[in-house]
């Protein structure tokens, strides 16, 4: 098949969504299928090689801002919209996207979802045109429902079916200011009936954006998320793997409120007043940018108020090989994520690497703990609750082991990028437009 992804970038930040689109591309090539990445906005940062290398980035974010506000801007030379699409300049802006007022994204954002009908209609009709030029592909891939506003222009002009991976676009959407929120919802759910199939990570998140979104279900294809395994160690190096000298716990996501890292440290205070934890050690892993820093000084003073903070380690942007590293000296892992998270790819990565998780009970954290066997479920935003299923498992390292390889085996049958390739060319031949 010829496949066309098309990715939105987060600049200098790490996203989720650009790892899975990264991985998903990754495997199509290699199982011999054709796939083009193309980025939206920002350059894409990744931990593994880039597979959007060499294509233009279109919707440059710093265009898309000024087709919002200058109405002159719209019908600039060809040349001036070309400039400003260039890859380092997009990368500076992209290191002051936090600055942008939430007003001002929430407007655009229901501009963008309008489509040809909105004030990015330009940047659509450059980005078809450029398609024109690249073989006829058999699908269009969108990266997440918010790009939904392309699918009618990209149906009619390339005569091509649409599908739209779903990645936890409510969470977003219901953040937006209250005068455009109920609005960009409706014209959203619009704008969905020129979507063909989407392709929703796990049951919980397909049937919340089916009830949200008024799809129907014979709409959705579940196709879980997955990622590269070659740099974890084989399941067999892992059940010989002597256990960490010093019990370590860990997280690894964007150091924010809404993945739960304040949680997890009132839960690591209290697990370091009780004797049997008191040697315990964290790690803290994943993405940091200027945005995250002033609520990561406040747990690192938190830290320091209760006098363990030399005790924790923190791992801000690390690249590959460091995060393989990282998940390899832990004990049990935990991102007790606060919204309702569509999948959460650290589970994969903890798993792959043979550790046992703990996990707040809702959202799609029972689906994936439940059905790999590979952890544990606690209550929801309750750090004492967090605490005792994870010193459950440190009490019981034998059984964190048996745990941990239950996901790793788990990975490897059904949650590789090869895996996540092979169900999404399925769902499209089981759902020919």
């Amino acid at each position: 098949m010829n496949i066309i992804q098309i990715t939105p970038g987060a600049g200098g930040m790490y996203c989720g969504g650009c790892f899975r689109d990264n991985d998903l591309v990754t495997a199509l090539r290699r199982l011999g299928h054709e796939a083009l990445m193309v980025p939206l906005y920002l350059p894409l940062t990744l931990d593994e090689p880039d597979q959007s290398a060499g294509t233009p980035i279109f919707f440059g974010g710093i265009s898309v801002y000024l087709d919002q506000k200058l109405g002159l801007f719209r019908n600039a030379p060809a040349w001036v919209h070309s400039l400003l699409s260039w890859r380092p300049l997009l990368q500076w802006a992209s290191g002051r996207a936090a600055k942008t007022r939430a007003e001002d994204v929430g407007e655009m954002t229901l501009s963008m979802i309008r489509g040809e009908e909105g004030l990015q209609a330009r940047e659509l009709e450059d980005l078809i045109a450029w398609l024109k030029t690249q073989p006829k592909p058999d699908a269009i891939c969108l990266s997440n429902v918010l790009l939904a506003g392309m699918a009618r222009r990209l149906k009619g002009a390339l005569g091509t079916p649409v599908v739209c991976l779903l990645t936890g676009e409510d969470t977003f959407l219901d953040s937006l200011p209250e005068s455009v929120r109920a609005l960009t919802w409706n014209t959203l759910a619009q704008r969905c009936a020129d979507i063909d199939l989407f392709l929703p990570p796990s049951r919980y998140f397909g049937d919340l954006m089916q009830r949200r979104l008024h799809l129907r279900p014979e709409q959705l294809h579940l196709v879980p998320n997955g990622i590269g395994l070659a740099d974890y160690d084989s399941l067999e190096s892992l059940s010989n793997r002597p256990l960490p000298a010093v019990p370590t716990l860990g997280f690894f996501a964007r150091m924010c409120p809404q993945k739960g890292l304040d949680l997890l440290v009132d839960a690591y205070l209290l697990l370091k007043q009780r004797d049997e934890t008191r040697a315990l050690r964290l790690h803290i892993g994943g993405g940091c940018g200027p945005g995250d820093e002033p609520f990561v000084a406040e747990q690192r003073r938190k830290l320091a108020s209760a006098g363990v903070l030399t005790d924790v380690q923190f791992f801000p942007n690390v690249d590959h090989a460091q995060k393989v590293a990282f998940y390899q000296g832990l004990s049990v892992f935990s991102t007790p994520a606060m919204y309702g998270e569509a999948f959460g790819l650290y589970l994969l990565e903890a798993w792959a690497a043979g550790v046992p998780v703990v996990q707040p009970r809702h959202a799609a954290f029972p689906e994936l703990v439940d059905s790999t066997g590979a952890g544990l479920l606690c209550k929801p935003a309750d750090p004492v609750s967090l605490a005792d299923g994870i010193a459950e498992l440190l009490r019981e390292p034998a059984r964190a082991r048996e745990l941990g390889l239950r996901g790793s085996q788990a990975v490897r049958e059904r949650f590789s990028r090869e895996h996540m390739a092979q169900n999404f060319v399925a769902a499209l031949n089981l759902h020919p437009s």
